[in-house]
């Protein structure tokens, strides 16, 4: 099996997670991808991560120069030392003399044997373990038909071979798309995507398209590419995650509200906050939040749509203090940019904050923005449900405000996530008496009883949560009906 193989490592975060150890060593690979996909940064760090571990690297060049390499390196804080050698192909200067040229076959012939005889030369010279060549396109150019081309390169294959290097071949698939030669001549093949949202910067992702002998991590992985070099977050496999820890209920803090829940919300589990704008969906999660971390425990609060300066303002006269939170390390608040971030790069996030075996509260704050950031619904529903799995076998509370359209009546949500969920509380405006009241009801919870009744709640100086509405119906349809025409009671001390 290919586990036995020897691996070069690629020292891009992320990737050779992916490839399971790395690249398998004196073998060819392919990394292909459209201008600006990032193959140069990728290949350069491959090399990089040779040099520190002793091995020579070449990076033969048939298209940039010498000088926008060390450029590209030295925008990233990279310094090519003395073990990388950086060797421009360049044609004879008879082939840059219009009156020495030849006919147009004879010229490509030569062109071509002389770019394959000065790449034979350096790798000679350098005596090099890791190799870009950079890149087929060229070779493809000059070669001029299908069968000299893939000539070329089982030659080239051979050779490096013999030499026991690791080679990675770029191909910036501007000539010939529909090409697949080195797809059935490279050991492997990575392929780099470039998406451009309506909105927003362009999204990249990345997928092994083949690998002999060797397993790997499948489908599209999202990366992003900033100072230090690209950055790979591999797609998230829940069942590969789990952990030991005891499922116990954890409190609100108010008893009403967890004698509606059945006594709390049980660790481990997803818990998704419905209902329109305003209701309060922030500031209930912000109570799970606040009794976290009074028990001792430390939260971590993602924010799409409110900002941050914002949120610890609103938040301090509802009781809840998150910049002293923050300062005393019990709680991470990210504000996060849905028209800048990935679906990978966010569950990535996540996934580290929840490492932290103090972390009993993920707050998503919502998925309204959440989904702002995908592109297509159906992946959406994908995304969360093995979010929300990981963080369960992570002994992670999680939870998911949604917002509904609509204000009173009838109420449409963007994509449902409620079955995902293990339980499911509902805010609701109703109209009594010539005022809008909220009302608060759990109509889902798989790890337990809870009270299907509906209590009014109110926000002055902290969450407070009322009696059962047990005198009139129609409270979920916004309009309540109640004998008599008494209007619903409220509970002393309410403003």
């Amino acid at each position: 099996m290919g586990g036995a193989t020897s691996k070069a490592r690629t020292g891009v975060p992320g990737l050779d997670d992916i490839l399971m150890g790395g690249l398998a060593s004196g073998r060819v690979f392919l990394l292909e991808g459209s201008p600006g996909t990032g193959k140069t940064t990728i290949a350069l760090r491959f090399l990089l991560e040779g040099a520190a571990a002793g091995e020579r690297g070449l990076y033969v060049t048939l298209s940039e120069t010498a000088q926008e390499l060390r450029a590209t390196a030295q925008s990233h804080g990279w310094q090519l030392g003395d073990n990388i050698e950086i060797f421009e192909v360049v044609p004879p200067e008879s082939l840059l003399d219009s009156k020495q040229q030849q006919s147009l076959l004879y010229s490509s012939d030569l062109e071509l044997g002389e770019t394959t005889k000065l790449i034979f030369e350096a790798v000679e010279r350098t005596k090099a373990a890791r190799i870009v060549i950079d890149s087929l396109s060229e070779i493809r150019l000059l070669a001029q038909s299908s069968l000299r081309y893939r000539r070329q390169i089982l030659a080239m294959k051979h050779y490096f071979s013999r030499h026991a290097a690791t080679v990675l071949m770029l191909d910036d698939l501007t000539t010939d798309t529909l090409d697949k030669t080195v797809h059935s001549v490279a050991h492997g093949v990575i392929r780099l995507e470039e998406l451009t949202p309506d909105y927003g910067a362009e999204r990249r992702r990345l997928r092994i398209v083949k690998y002999r002998a060797q397993g790997f991590r499948g489908g599209y992985h999202d990366f992003s590419i900033g100072t230090g070099g690209a950055r790979i977050f591999p797609r998230l496999v829940a069942a590969e995650h789990r952990s030991k820890f005891a499922r116990q209920s954890i409190g609100t803090g108010i008893p009403a509200f967890d004698g509606l829940l059945g006594g709390g919300i049980e660790r481990g589990s997803s818990t998704v906050i419905l209902g329109p704008t305003g209701t309060g969906k922030s500031s209930l999660a912000l109570q799970f939040i606040a009794q976290t971390v009074a028990t001792g425990g430390k939260a971590a609060m993602f924010i799409f749509d409110e900002e941050l300066g914002l949120l610890l303002e609103r938040a301090k006269p509802l009781g809840f203090d998150l910049a002293a939170m923050q300062a005393n390390g019990r709680l991470q608040i990210t504000q996060l940019d849905a028209a800048e971030l990935s679906p990978g790069e966010f569950a990535y996030n996540v996934c580290v904050a929840a490492q932290d075996p103090e972390v009993r509260t993920v707050v998503i704050d919502s998925l309204n923005g959440y989904q702002a950031a995908m592109p297509q619904e159906n992946s959406l529903i994908l995304h969360i449900h093995e979010l929300l799995q990981y963080l369960n076998r992570q002994g992670v509370s999680t939870f998911l405000t949604v917002a509904q359209h609509g204000l009173i009546g009838d109420m449409k949500t963007p994509v449902d996530v409620t079955y995902l969920a293990d339980a499911v509380i509902l805010l609701r405006y109703f109209e009594a008496d010539g005022a809008v009241r909220r009302a608060l009801s759990v109509i889902k919870k798989r790890t337990g009883k809870h009270e299907d009744t509906i209590r009014e709640f109110w926000i002055d100086r902290g969450i407070q949560v009322g009696e059962p509405l047990t005198e009139f119906h129609g409270v979920l349809r916004g309009t309540p009906m109640l004998p008599g025409d008494r209007p619903p009671p409220r509970p002393a001390g309410d403003e």
